[in-house]
């Protein structure tokens, strides 16, 4: 089995903090199988000297959206199927070369697409999808505009559509069993209004808890989780009380729900960066004028609520929930979190705590024996600099996917 060695680097295992100032890390296959101080010999190992760099685990993002290449939703909904897919390997490739080895995507990707990606067909990050998302009518996931007459939802049918609509307890259960059967590795549901929709103010809560607790009930009969899109701390509280596991954004939450997630157990998943990224771009690139007009309500409340969920004892995962020509500005959340919460509580949040989200502690986000060899050389220190994690992934040297390394384009 072939090996790799990478001598001499910083290693860095966020979970822990301090980094080994210089030690080996041998890989074997697609596992990490030794990491030591004393060096390592490995005579038919491919040797890379890493002296000066830091080694670090891959990057994971807990929430974005692949097939979203336009920023209008309801446009990219309605594009042919093939279209979206081909437009969606130029977003995958920029991840990996970011540095982004993992994705949990929170409505549009496939089995399929992640198949791609995991028989090396296509280069991206490794995929957890959520299949489409589930929308209530008049939901965050119904993008059709208003009018005297309701044609029927063909979302379920588009690739380029990130939700589908479901109502009531039966129907919600069908389509939970229906997105598990098709390769939905968790379930995401939308709770409160958003941005992205026409017409569903950010204050309104969706789904009954009926229906929510039946969700729950359908994904943790198939041992999966839900995620769910909610911004108001009445809409964050009802959701995770009927046993949802993750709050997506959450950027207008109060100290009693993010309580509430504490006790619960529950995971934050803020994505501060896109609301710049739709204030700066939004209406240049299609967003419609209603969605321009609530970027602001939810943009400066995002910041504070990070320090809400810190105080509270949240644990929360990176996120980016960018679309179209914004996915380039994936890597500035670093720059965000790290200001608010330090940079090494920045990187823990797209390593160690995205993998607890995953449910995969030990496997992703560490550099430590048994692991999956997802891992990145970086030409100095993050901990101190976080941008050398920023842009285009200018200062990432190396990217190592599963143990095998990606040719990355300079």
């Amino acid at each position: 089995m072939n090996q790799i060695l990478l001598k001499g680097g910083s290693v860095l295992d966020p979970a822990h903090g301090k980094p080994l100032s210089r030690a080996d890390v041998l890989i074997e296959g697609e596992r990490i199988v030794e990491v030591s101080e004393q060096g390592i010999v490995a005579p038919h190992a491919r040797q890379i000297d890493v002296t000066g760099k830091t080694v670090m685990p891959g990057l994971i993002d807990c929430h974005v959206h692949v097939l979203a290449s336009l920023a209008n939703l309801g446009v990219n909904a309605v594009q042919p199927n093939v279209l979206v897919a081909f437009r969606a390997m130029p977003i995958m490739k920029a991840m990996l070369e970011r540095g982004f080895t993992t994705v949990r995507d929170a409505g549009g990707a496939d089995w399929g697409l992640s198949q791609a990606i995991a028989t090396g067909l296509i280069p991206g990050p490794r995929i957890f999808p959520s299949g489409k998302a589930l929308s209530q009518t008049g939901g965050h996931g119904d993008f059709r505009p208003r009018s005297d007459v309701l044609e029927p939802c063909s979302c379920a049918f588009r690739a380029g559509a990130i939700a589908r609509v479901a109502d009531g307890v039966d129907a919600v259960r069908l389509a939970v069993r229906e997105e598990i059967q098709k390769g939905a590795t968790q379930i995401k549901i939308m709770a409160s209004g958003g941005v992205a929709s026409p017409t569903d103010p950010i204050g309104n809560t969706q789904y009954s808890e009926d229906e929510i607790r039946a969700i729950v009930a359908e994904a943790e009969a198939a041992q999966t989780y839900v995620m769910a899109h909610a911004y108001t701390g009445r809409a964050i509280t009802r959701a995770v009380r009927c046993g949802v596991r993750t709050i997506e954004h959450g950027n207008l939450v109060d100290a009693a729900a993010a309580r509430v997630m504490r006790d619960h157990g529950a995971f934050a998943v803020p994505t501060l960066v896109t609301y710049d990224a739709l204030a700066r771009d939004g209406a240049r690139l299609g967003l419609p004028p209603e969605s321009v007009a609530k970027i602001e309500t939810v943009r400066e409340a995002g910041r504070t609520s990070l320090g809400i969920y810190a105080e509270a004892g949240v644990p929360m995962a990176f996120g980016s929930d960018l679309l179209g020509e914004m996915h380039h500005y994936q890597s500035d959340e670093f720059r965000i979190r790290a200001a608010l919460l330090g940079a090494l509580e920045a990187i823990r949040s797209a390593t160690s705590i995205a993998a607890a989200v995953l449910q995969r502690e030990g496997e992703l986000g560490t550099v430590a024996a048994g692991a999956l060899a997802d891992i990145l050389v970086v030409d100095g220190d993050p901990l101190r600099d976080i941008s050398l994690l920023c842009g285009q992934g200018e200062h990432i040297e190396l990217v190592l996917q599963g143990g095998r390394i990606h040719e990355r384009q300079r």
